[in-house]
């Protein structure tokens, strides 16, 4: 039997929605992704060089901030913009966690979701893949605490200044 529209007004509206599946949705998301992270990745280091960025008003934005960057990107494909805003979500994480790195987190996060999806295109199960890179910052957090050494005295805090 046939659903009424009048009982059914929300099935109407489900077809105004542009679906993508698998490697198509994938690659534009991975663009988007490198849209950004190509942005972003000119800022790296010392000698990362400075991005201008137009503003709605006053004049443009001259910066060498990753973080800030990454947050004046908008894309007008919705697919590449998902992707864009999986890693300003990484940038943004990165800068109120550590207020610093956010360019270093944002290239190793193009190269997370570019081996990702690969994987997954090969077949992988996106779940475990997941699960893998949640054990791989696991360990690497485990490592890194390990490798510290407590900052006490004046000279100390000097030497990492």
């Amino acid at each position: 039997m046939p659903v009424s529209r009048a009982l059914a007004p929300h099935l109407t509206r489900a077809y105004a929605k542009d679906v993508k599946f698998g490697a198509d949705a994938r690659a534009l998301m991975l663009q988007g992704v490198d849209l950004l992270a190509d942005a972003v990745a000119v800022t790296m280091g010392p000698k990362g060089r400075t991005v201008i960025i137009e503003q709605s008003w006053g004049s443009p934005k001259v910066t060498k901030d990753g973080v800030t960057v990454a947050k004046s990107i908008d894309l007008k494909d919705k697919y590449k913009n998902i992707g864009a805003k999986l890693v300003q979500d990484v940038a943004n994480n990165t800068n109120e966690e550590a207020g610093d790195g956010t360019t270093t987190a944002t290239v190793l996060a193009r190269a997370i979701a570019k081996e990702g999806f690969d994987n997954i295109s090969k077949g992988a199960n996106p779940v475990e893949i997941r699960r893998g890179v949640m054990m791989a910052v696991e360990t690497i957090i485990n490592e890194l605490k390990n490798l510290s050494k407590p900052v006490t005295t004046p000279e100390e805090i000097a030497q990492v200044w």
